[in-house]
């Protein structure tokens, strides 16, 4: 039987107290020191891993170390740099677009509104809610795939794998204060204990005695787990 709202609302609180109290200094795994630099890592990050995205970054700025230079740098010249991140063409045509954008339009700074970073290019609200979480300190639910798959398992929501369902549904569950640290911590967790590739560690779960799915250990998936 699917759960009320507020039995989702009890499940969500006890969650994020578990996966708090389990990584507490959580943060994005994405080196960067500006809005600007954040945007195009996420970018880069698509079907990459953030460490290799760390690492290729360190050299694209060497060559263009501002918004300036990246605004004005050729595409072919950008795509040489990213190729390691895959997809070269696309994201190499991307950082141009959102580099001349920001340095034409906002100084040389990351907009601070959600819908005006959607409109800059290679931004979605998954981008988007970063952006606005961890240089702004906004509200955010960043819907990655750590996110989507930790979510459904632990039974906050119920088979919905649709990144903006994921995110709506989500906010109806998870104080506004809480969402941007609460989806780095599914990150981490999802990195090293409930892994897509292999079968979750849920013995050494720190979530085990509340999460609804978890593989047979503890009381999972009874009504008294989110009480």
């Amino acid at each position: 039987m699917e759960k009320t709202l507020e039995e989702k609302k009890k499940l969500a609180a006890k969650v994020i107290a578990a996966l708090k109290k389990e990584y507490p200094d959580a943060d994005c795994t994405l080196d960067y020191n500006e809005a600007w630099k954040l945007l195009v890592s996420v970018r880069l990050a698509a079907q990459c891993t953030d460490a290799r995205v760390n690492v290729v970054v360190q050299d694209l700025y060497k060559k263009f170390p501002d918004v300036k230079a990246l605004a004005e740098a050729d595409v072919d010249e950008i795509e040489e740099i990213v190729r390691p991140c895959g997809l070269g063409r696309s994201k190499a045509r991307d950082i141009s677009a959102c580099m001349k954008i920001l340095y034409e339009q906002y100084h040389g700074n990351g907009p601070d509104d959600f819908d005006a970073l959607l409109k800059l290019p290679g931004v979605g609200r998954k981008s988007a809610n970063l952006i606005m979480g961890d240089v702004f300190g906004k509200p955010a639910i960043v819907t990655d795939t750590h996110c989507i798959r930790l979510v459904n398992r632990m039974g906050l929501v119920d088979g919905i794998k649709e990144p903006k369902k994921v995110e709506m549904a989500l906010w109806k569950l998870v104080p506004p204060e809480e969402g941007s640290d609460f989806c780095h911590r599914l990150v981490y967790h999802g990195r090293a204990v409930c892994s897509a590739r292999t079968k979750p560690d849920c013995e050494h779960c720190c979530v085990k005695d509340v999460c609804v799915t978890a593989c047979g250990v503890g009381t999972f998936g009874t009504e008294s787990a989110v009480r």
